[in-house]
């Protein structure tokens, strides 16, 4: 009762602050509406996380921007850390970097992707410690959005790095395939 008592209090007391005999104002312009720009950024990313031999967390916040009705442009930096129990002494590292993203909508929910990653990364050295190296990526594929809500998707991606080499031990990934899911919040 006591809520509903403020409210019409609150409604009233402008409207009793008014003269009758106060000149007409001009009206107020309306609100502006919220700039069409604003409303093409949308805002996501993933976490990760094992727990075995190898540990390792990871967060990477994601920033898009809707630069056409069917192409999202964005950037995602990442942050791992990993704890690998393989060797005879526990080693500890970090991982960190940023990929840019270009998607382009094929057909509904489908998309072609092309990334452009930066990876500073450590791996295990012979002395038990590690080594700092970095890895400059350049990937293409495929995905899928799923819409779970107003403005809210998840994302699949499947991307190949045409940079990878085989033939490097201390390499930033196993694989030449990437694996990517996350969750993307449009406002």
């Amino acid at each position: 009762k006591l809520a509903v008592a403020a409210a019409v209090l609150a409604l009233a007391i402008p409207a009793l602050a008014q003269s009758p005999e106060a000149p007409e104002s001009t009206p107020e312009p309306a609100a502006k509406p919220k700039s069409t720009v604003s409303k093409r950024f949308f805002f996501g990313g993933g976490i990760g996380a094992a727990f075995g031999t190898v540990d390792y967390l990871e967060i990477a916040p994601l920033v898009g921007f809707r630069a056409a009705p069917r192409v999202d442009l964005g950037v995602q930096p990442f942050y791992r850390w990993t704890n690998d129990d393989q060797y005879s002494t526990n080693v500890e590292y970090t991982d960190y970097g940023a990929r840019f993203f270009a998607r382009v909508r094929i057909v509904s929910n489908f998309f072609a992707e092309a990334d452009y990653q930066f990876t500073s990364y450590e791996y295990p050295n012979l002395s038990g410690g590690t080594t700092r190296a970095s890895n400059n990526a350049f990937l293409a594929g495929g995905g899928y959005t799923m819409p779970v809500g107003r403005n809210v998707g998840l994302y699949f991606s499947a991307l190949y790095d045409f940079t990878y080499d085989d033939n490097d031990p201390y390499g930033a990934y196993d694989s030449p395939v990437q694996f990517q899911f996350g969750v993307a919040v449009g406002f």
